[in-house]
């Protein structure tokens, strides 16, 4: 990798000669870690020029550098990072160690998104042995030859519009076309063009939601324990947030207040305590949601993972009155690096969610929609879940034999079946000092701490998810999260 010119600037603040300047910008670089071991410097030529000096200055200032073996020439090639150039510190270069005006940023900043709602996920889980770890998917199941097919078709002659041009505010249209015709109505959801959005992510769908429909005169109604971004994402809408307790079927329409403005739920596999809400109870939800006036957001996240039994009909799906908003998404059957769900909802709706979402972000990527658009429509998607569903079932039924054989306590897992459950642990054992313990033994867990709202809740939930980990090493990896769990102490956490 070559080193632009561009990045070279002449600082005032360093005294000395032109010659010297340069050697002291040069070796900072290399100091800080901008410059890289083997990267290339600019030419000569090209680096007098930009800085308006004389290219012996250049030339000189090069030779001296690499007499300190800060730089190493190759013939007829140039100036490199020399390889045996110090090490950069591993500590931060300040380029000021004593700022004149410093700012107060503790004043400066207005709002802050810093979460302390959201759980930490371990970005090295990969690396554990026994990762039960949410919301990643197993590389081995995935289809990536024919992913690769249908990139390489989006980039062809034929749809090179797509990917580089800017829409602005529009959607791929095989893409709407495939969720309208094929995705919506397997739960049992008709929608128009006008009543589609695409988003990244559901969790882009829950803010965009969020910023419409909530301001700080109105409440929201959400499910405790719950997703923990929903928190931060209701957090900047500064609204009223009301709690309401889960049970084994869900959300309890009886529980909720009458003053209702927005209820966010997860009827089919709760999140995280994985419930299936059952049909009369979504009927009565909507009945309470219309006598208070009331909007609804289905998250659904996860539906695809049905493999026990059919799922029940999603909550749009019984709604008359166009009061439910859906969220649906494809990082949990794709990847979660494809970031990209949907948004169905009344046409009004829609209208302003696409506007919002075209000041922040235009659309989402059009490469990424119109290889997500060939997969689908070219049954790849179909085969992919019919695959994962198989596993899945192995993994759940591998997973359920486990716990019980371990006396661990499940104290939810989905009915259709989904890709975790949720533990309860005893009451004297922190999750999250549990959590920490598993990790040496090559062992990745989530605690159930960031789930819950409020500072009074319980301490002792663990989710475990099967998703990403083999299953011929499921049964051992329960085993060390049992032993663990009893040689814990008293909680501290």
């Amino acid at each position: 990798m070559s080193i632009p010119a561009e990045t070279f600037f002449m600082d005032e603040n360093i005294e000395g000669t032109l010659q010297s300047r340069l050697q002291q910008i040069i070796a900072r670089g290399i100091l800080s870690g901008r410059f890289r071991k083997g990267e290339k410097l600019p030419s000569t030529r090209k680096l007098a020029e930009h800085l308006r000096i004389s290219r012996i200055t250049v030339t000189l200032a090069y030779t001296e550098l690499q007499s300190n073996d800060y730089l190493a020439s190759r013939d007829r090639s140039g100036y490199y990072v020399s390889e045996n150039a110090p090490e950069a510190p591993r500590f931060t270069i300040k380029e000021s160690q004593n700022p004149k005006n410093p700012v107060d940023w503790n004043r400066a900043i207005s709002q802050r998104f810093s979460g302390k709602f959201l759980s930490e996920k371990r970005g090295d889980w990969a690396g554990y042995k026994y990762p039960f770890v949410y919301g990643q998917v197993d590389a081995n199941l995935f289809d990536h030859a024919n992913w690769r097919l249908c990139a390489l078709q989006a980039l062809g002659t034929k749809d090179f519009r797509s990917m580089t041009s800017d829409f602005y505010d529009q959607d791929d249209p095989k893409l709407i076309e495939f969720v309208a015709r094929h995705t919506l109505p397997r739960r049992g959801i008709l929608a128009n063009e006008d009543e589609i959005l695409i988003t990244l992510g559901a969790q882009n769908a829950l803010w965009l939601s969020t910023q419409i429909l909530l301001t700080k005169n109105k409440k929201a109604i959400i499910e405790n324990p719950c997703y923990p971004a929903l928190l931060d994402i209701l957090g900047q809408s500064r609204c009223q947030i009301e709690t309401v307790d889960v049970d084994d079927k869900g959300l309890p329409p009886e529980k909720l207040s009458n003053d209702i403005n927005v209820i966010f739920t997860t009827p089919s596999h709760h999140c995280p305590t994985a419930a299936t809400m059952p049909l009369s109870r979504r009927k009565r939800l909507l009945e309470k949601a219309q006598k208070s006036d009331g909007i609804i957001i289905e998250d659904d996240y996860e539906f695809e993972m049905s493999f026990l039994q059919p799922a029940l009909p999603a909550l749009k799906s019984l709604d008359n009155d166009g009061r439910v908003i859906y969220v649906g998404s494809f990082s949990k059957s794709l990847f979660p690096g494809m970031r990209l769900g949907y948004l169905v909802g009344p046409a009004p709706f829609i209208k302003e969610a696409r506007a919002l979402r075209a000041s922040v972000l235009r659309h989402p990527p059009g490469h990424i929609q119109r290889t997500a658009a060939y997969f689908l429509s070219l049954g790849h998607y179909d085969a992919l879940i019919k695959r994962m569903s198989k596993h899945y079932e192995e993994r759940y039924l591998e997973m359920e034999k486990s716990l019980n054989k371990c006396d661990l306590k499940i104290a939810g897992k989905a009915q259709h079946g989904g890709s975790s459950f949720w533990v309860e642990i005893p009451e004297q054992v922190s999750s999250i000092r549990l959590a920490e313990d598993l990790l040496k033994k090559d062992v990745v867990i989530e605690p159930g701490d960031p789930f819950f709202v409020g500072n009074n809740y319980p301490k002792n939930f663990i989710r475990l998810a099967y998703s990403s980990i083999p299953v011929e090493r499921i049964a051992p990896g329960i085993e060390l999260i049992a032993k663990a769990i009893s040689d814990t102490g008293p909680m501290t956490v």
